[in-house]
């Protein structure tokens, strides 16, 4: 049975598809079965896996419209280690093209559930705001993992997130819980960087992952190659954070 673990924050630019990309082939490298869902419309998870999304002919799309499923799309990618259920240009449609569909938000749930036994993993990297298409992932999932960096306003709208999963807990997925925060793009020599860890480690506890994910040049340059930084250069500082990451994860969920 798959632990199925939505990658999610309201904000954009914390390194959010970056940490599931790499989660991904971090625990993959590790001999887990895992699938990852692109389901953000920006297709970034899906180009950042080594796919070209302008060839994607049926993805994560054709699923959530229920014209196919789950097994017969995804793409099995050699050099990353795990499968991708692959966004493409039409995902953007999805959400207005579903408005009027009964139970909405528990079609990818629904979708998912004839996969369950053949992944150990199910990463899902949720799109940078509160739609139906991170309704559809969160309502699927078991665990949320939320990145942020450590800067006052991702303080501010983490709350925000938080209030986000509380609601839908209460709503559409009593199962949902916290699986854990992730420090991203931290910088050591900004005050504020340590003050707000510092806050998130009061406030959240056992709940913070202790890896923190450093800016690194590496880790910026991977997506353009189409590769986790943890494939494009395996020595690099944040590759290394990535495994220890990978390692805290199983630790955490297996």
């Amino acid at each position: 049975m798959s632990r199925i673990v939505a990658i999610a924050n309201q904000k954009g630019g914390v390194a959010k598809t970056t940490t599931a990309i790499n989660l991904g082939a971090g625990i993959a490298a590790q001999g887990k079965r895992v699938l990852l869902i692109d389901l953000d419309p920006q297709g970034n998870a899906t180009t950042g896996s080594g796919i070209d999304k302008s060839k994607v002919e049926a993805g994560i799309y054709d699923v959530l419209t229920e014209s196919t499923t789950v097994g017969a799309v995804k793409l099995e990618s050699s050099t990353v280690g795990y499968d991708v259920l692959a966004a493409n240009q039409h995902l953007a449609g999805a959400e207005v093209e579903l408005v009027g569909v009964d139970s909405r938000e528990t079609i990818l749930k629904r979708a998912l559930e004839s996969v369950t036994d053949d992944y150990d993993f199910i990463l899902i990297d949720c799109p940078p705001a509160l739609s139906l298409l991170t309704l559809n992932g969160l309502t699927a999932a078991k665990y949320v993992i939320i990145p942020m960096q450590c800067e006052y306003y991702a303080l501010e709208g983490l709350s925000d997130l938080v209030d986000t999963i509380k609601r839908i807990k209460s709503y559409l997925n009593p199962n949902l819980e916290i699986g854990g925060l992730v420090r991203t793009m931290f910088d050591g020599r900004n005050s504020l960087s340590q003050q707000v860890s510092d806050q998130l480690d009061r406030h959240f506890g056992d709940k913070l992952f202790e890896t923190v994910i450093p800016r690194n040049v590496r880790v910026a340059e991977a997506p353009s190659h189409g590769l986790p930084v943890l494939i494009y250069d395996k020595m690099s500082k944040g590759a290394i954070a990535y495994q220890s990451l990978s390692a805290e994860f199983l630790g955490r969920f297996t």
